[in-house]
């Protein structure tokens, strides 16, 4: 998978179909099932603000935009933000998805009607270097992207600056580890040190546990569709974490 696979043709079919489609066994896309599994809607306040880190084509910070007033999506992919943002404006866009070889089909993604997209907005930017100004939120949701960053520590550790007292924190993950986007010096998990086999999410709850109480702890499976007869099975540890 080439470095630039993010802002490549092949990643917006996948990503779209991923946020956007109706993909068996779950009625629900992945992004969807995120925030309706994983967000206490009870406990957020009137004009709740959510920062969606790792958006990438929008579906899931449309989706916090059900119970949230502002939704900032922010991912680092300049042609997942464009998709988003074109989302956002029409409600809707058309796309190839790959049947077999050179086949291909045209799909549509939506956003449902339902969702006030004016609610949600998308930036390019690096999660782990975020911006100064970006203030305080009731709801910060990363998914599938701490394996996903150069320094996934260094971005657990900005969390706190970032969320209000009672915030909470939904992170999923499958835990994939590759050099190729993390190097392996500062990998969380799935190694062994010392004749000890370090798991992700005993690193997780070390970082989190001095200014986070863990809420909850679920697999949320997903799939990425690569053509009509090949499919890549995910399943990714969701944790739930409220701000002390």
């Amino acid at each position: 998978m080439p470095d630039h696979y993010y802002d490549s043709q092949r990643a917006a079919s996948e990503y779209l179909l991923l946020h956007y489609g109706d993909q068996e066994p779950w009625r629900l896309p992945f992004p969807a099932r995120c925030v309706t599994g994983c967000l206490a809607v009870d406990l957020l306040p009137e004009g709740a603000r959510a920062l969606d880190l790792g958006c990438a084509v929008g579906g899931g910070s449309f989706e916090l935009a059900r119970h949230c007033a502002q939704v900032i999506g922010i991912d680092a992919s300049k042609s997942f933000i464009a998709l988003a943002r074109r989302l956002r404006e029409r409600g809707s866009c058309r796309f190839k998805s790959c049947v077999e070889g050179e086949l291909m089909r045209t799909r549509r993604a939506v956003v449902p009607r339902e969702i006030d997209r004016k609610r949600a907005s998308f930036e390019v930017g690096d999660a782990v270097r975020l911006r100064g100004d970006l203030g305080m939120f009731d709801v910060v949701m990363m998914a599938n992207l701490i394996d996903r960053v150069p320094a996934p520590r260094r971005l657990l550790e900005q969390l706190p600056s970032l969320l209000k007292r009672g915030g909470q924190l939904i992170i999923t993950s499958p835990y994939t580890w590759m050099a190729q986007y993390t190097p392996r010096a500062q990998w969380l998990g799935g190694f062994e040190r010392g004749g000890r086999r370090v798991q992700t999410f005993a690193a997780l709850k070390g970082i989190l546990s001095p200014y986070f109480k863990l809420s909850q702890r679920r697999n949320i499976p997903f799939l990425i569709r690569e053509h009509a007869r090949k499919f890549q099975l995910g399943i990714a540890e969701a944790s739930v974490w409220l701000r002390r």
